[in-house]
């Protein structure tokens, strides 16, 4: 069976996203803490929408600012789109 590859926002910044340590609408990447937006989407790997409650202790993420700072979306990297991301030279 083929596997579609989903889209990435072509917009994204790369980071390491450090979940479950910051209240809800924060969010920590890398070393700096960030705003997740009022309709912030977060994806997991598999592309569904999760809650922040749900966030991964430590995951590669791409992520999405709007013109004040905040995040508006963080999409969970899988290893093979960590890979082919690596691969193209980090954003």
């Amino acid at each position: 069976m083929a596997q579609v590859q989903r889209l990435l926002p072509a917009n994204g910044k790369f980071g390491e996203l450090v979940g479950q340590q910051h209240q809800h609408p924060v969010v920590q990447i890398d070393r700096k803490l960030l705003r997740l937006a009022p309709g912030g989407v977060i994806l997991d790997q598999n592309n569904r929408f999760i809650l922040p409650v749900y966030l991964p202790a430590r995951a590669e993420v791409l992520y999405v600012l709007d013109r004040q700072g905040d995040v508006t979306r963080i999409v969970i990297l899988t290893p093979q789109e960590l890979a082919r991301l690596r691969q193209a030279g980090a954003r």
